[in-house]
């Protein structure tokens, strides 16, 4: 198999961590539209994140925030995004760099991201074997549930039911967009 020198896999998930980015930046000037809301799920660990000692405590690996409702101050740069939350009632500031984001929901409209963390991993890997990363990125919308959030601060509304499966399925529904498909093999 030959070698991708131009690591799509990578070039692709920064594309969509520019979606995060458009759409938190547009929130942070305009404040949130109709009825989205998002559900942010990020690495805990990763480089550059913030958050308090009682919190990395409580979600040492991963953690899902919910920004909708009650949450302020609202900062968007190219690389990270920072946000004032409330947990048990109790403020917290958060920054977290878009590299670490793993998850992104809108539940009004159904439609999500979800992604490979990027990093020394990522590069390491880069001359030995293609990474799966694209394999696992997925986008979703309105038809296709987004089953693989983590565990939540505050979860998730119920995921909607899969589409139909098999020769009988109603057709025209939308569909996981993974980027294997479109690899030779």
């Amino acid at each position: 198999m030959a070698v991708d020198h131009l690591r799509y896999d990578l070039l692709a998930q920064e594309a969509l961590r520019g979606v995060v980015r458009n759409v938190l930046s547009d929130v942070a000037k305009k404040g949130l539209p109709g009825e989205h809301h998002f559900y942010v799920s990020f690495d805990t660990n990763a480089e550059g994140v913030q958050i308090s000692p009682r919190l990395h405590a409580q979600y040492p690996e991963e953690m899902t925030i919910v920004l909708q409702h009650q949450f302020w101050d609202l900062g968007v740069t190219d690389e990270r995004f920072q946000v004032g939350l409330s947990f048990g009632g109790i403020p917290e500031r958060l920054v977290v760099p878009f590299a670490a984001v793993k998850g992104f929901f809108d539940p009004s409209v159904q439609f999500g991201l979800q992604f490979e963390p990027i990093g020394d991993q990522a590069e390491t890997d880069a001359p030995t074997a293609p990474r799966a990363a694209a394999d696992s990125m997925t986008v979703r919308n309105k038809n296709t549930p987004f089953a693989t959030l983590p565990q939540a601060a505050n979860p998730p509304p119920a995921p909607v039911a899969p589409p139909e499966q098999g020769p009988d399925a109603p057709s025209g529904g939308a569909e996981v967009v993974r980027l294997d498909r479109f690899r030779k093999k």
